[in-house]
């Protein structure tokens, strides 16, 4: 992760990207059109910031910053879309830091949780929902693994971990003991997923390194201490629980070969890579090689990264693996896979070759050069637009906050970068995009979600020792979408797994949804459909997730709105 650099200090001239980040953002096109005209009102950027005093998210997040500069202090924290009441708007969840071995926070910490007011406002409800936290955390992972129809909290710390059982009545209660999933270590991202296809979710959760206080990554010849690339702290196996359907879980790391495998675990997706209806796992690591968990039978995975080539860079070397998700960005029916790196290790979009292994087209796609000097973290990918091909949002920031004064190329704070999918390739459209791409950010975690159920899905962004950002989607509104929310019933209950695929006029699509992806984040859990230009949906088949793969079709399907699909009831409401 992050590490001291040698470079010369030099000045550095007054780029060309600089220059336009000075000029007035009016100046700048939206989507190849320009913003405004002599006597026409500027238009709309695609993503707008909203402020803490439009919102009224008023959490700040504290990351406890000592001399002696801890590794955890620079990585936390994460965020949440997340709709805990069922009232179909989505609510916020931030996780922040807390007590721990290496830090006493001089006065009381906590996560908050944020309650929708519809009208594009939010209420703290933290209290009175019982879910403040209280260690160090790190990320949050949103799944109703009850199967009782209301999302759960599992929350990772530093120390210990925390999982919400959701009351249905605006409260939770802390279970972790109860469900036996408090993973004692460091972890950092978590995902919950039905591995062995019983309709149960399952949960994997990421170890980073064996974090030891008393270590430090030594100091500079000027004495100062810098936040250093994490190759002194020893390599860590994950966790996977199995979901015994009562409440509890049992640890399945050792038998299911998870445990094998040892790594310094940032980021996880799960996602069915070879089409067999089984969910593997894309874990990304730090200074150690990426894993690639396939799902062999429901019951053991096989590490195949490195046959896979999704191990290593092109050159043979491990990266320091952070953000990561899949989706079919090629639309061939075959889910690929991105990571994002530290500064210089490029960012890797990896394209499936429908043989279990993998080609890194990220410099041919557009988007390797853009990232070269950046250290991303949350990110995922989506269809901004709405015009039926999935786009990607980066968040960025280095992870050592002394690196402007030894580098003249990387700085803590970086910019968000948004990446628009023309159906060809990648186009870096983030200078286009509105003001807050023309900020820097120490950003970390990253989530995708419909506050203002416009159709138009919004970001949220965590920042490190700062206040999130979200950002309003403007993007979307020439074009026309189908939102939809899936029910599991003998499938699992959030239908992480089921496969969508959808008629409109000429555009023909299919989305998986797929558990987790980002960094120490999770998402609104409906899925939208990009129409473009088109009024409707002429079909639209659910492949659910469930042993033996069922298949429903719908036709007559709305657009512009949002629809439930329950799994096994032929109907849509």
């Amino acid at each position: 992760m992050a590490r001291q650099s040698t470079r010369k200090i030099v000045l550095p001239p007054l780029s060309r990207r600089r220059f336009l980040q000075g000029l007035l953002p009016a100046m700048l096109p939206l989507n190849g059109l320009p913003m405004f005209a002599a006597g026409v009102p500027a238009a709309q950027p695609a993503f707008e910031e909203i402020s803490p005093a439009s919102s009224g998210i008023t959490w700040v997040h504290t990351a406890g910053k000592s001399a002696e500069k801890h590794l955890p202090e620079t990585s936390g924290a994460g965020c949440a879309f997340l709709d805990y009441d069922n009232d179909g708007w989505m609510d916020i969840y931030l996780v922040n830091s807390g007590k721990a071995d290496f830090y006493t926070p001089p006065r009381p910490l906590r996560n908050e949780l944020y309650r929708n007011n519809r009208d594009g406002t939010f209420t703290d409800v933290t209290e009175k929902a019982g879910v403040a936290g209280g260690g160090y955390g790190m990320g949050v992972a949103v799944g109703d693994y009850n199967g009782d129809g209301f999302p759960d909290l599992y929350v990772t710390q530093f120390g210990r971990n925390i999982l919400y059982r959701n009351n249905g009545d605006g409260t939770f209660t802390d279970v972790t003991d109860k469900a036996g999933v408090a993973c004692a270590g460091w972890s950092s991202s978590a995902v919950w997923f039905d591995y062995d296809n019983d309709g149960r979710l399952d949960l994997f959760v990421c170890q980073f390194a064996e974090f030891d206080p008393a270590l430090g990554c030594g100091i500079d010849k000027d004495g100062v201490h810098h936040y250093c690339i994490p190759r002194i702290f020893k390599p860590r196996p994950s966790w996977l629980f199995h979901n015994n359907g009562d409440g509890t879980f049992t640890d399945v790391s050792r038998e299911s070969g998870i445990a094998e495998h040892r790594g310094k675990a940032w980021g996880v997706v799960a996602t069915d890579l070879n089409n067999d209806g089984r969910m593997d796992l894309f874990v990304s690591n730090d200074t150690v090689a990426n894993f690639l968990f396939m799902n062999r039978d429901g019951k053991r995975f096989s590490e195949d990264g490195f046959a896979a080539g999704v191990a290593y860079s092109g050159e043979g070397r491990a990266r320091s693996g952070m953000g990561v998700d899949s989706a079919d960005f090629n639309n061939d029916g075959w889910m690929d896979l991105f990571v994002a790196n530290i500064d210089e290790e490029i960012f890797s979009l990896y394209q499936n070759n429908h043989d279990g292994t993998f080609d890194d087209v990220a410099m041919q796609q557009g988007i390797g050069m853009a990232t070269r000097w950046m250290s991303g973290w949350g990110l995922k990918f989506f269809d901004y637009d709405n015009d039926g091909n999935v786009d990607l949002i980066l968040s960025n920031g280095f992870p050592d906050d002394l690196v402007d004064q030894i580098s003249n190329k990387v700085t803590y704070r970086e910019p968000l970068l948004l990446f628009h999918n023309d159906g060809r390739s990648f186009k870096d459209v983030s200078q286009q995009s509105g003001p807050v791409f023309m900020k820097n950010f120490a950003a970390r975690g990253l989530a995708i979600g419909d506050f203002n159920n416009d159709g138009a899905v919004d970001v949220l962004i965590s920042v490190n020792d700062g206040a999130p950002v979200l950002l309003r989607n403007n993007a979307a509104k020439s074009n026309r979408w189908l939102g939809l929310k899936l029910l599991g019933r003998k499938s699992n209950p959030d239908a992480i797994g089921a496969r969508v695929t959808y008629q409109a006029g000429d555009l023909n699509r299919t989305r998986m949804k797929v558990g987790g992806g980002s960094f120490l984040s999770s998402h609104d859990p409906r899925i939208v459909l990009g129409l473009g230009e088109h009024s409707k949906v002429d079909w639209l088949e659910v492949h659910w997730p469930e042993p033996g793969g069922a298949v429903e079709r719908f036709t007559g399907l709305p657009a512009d709105q949002y629809v439930t699909i329950v799994e096994g009831t032929g109907k849509w409401k």
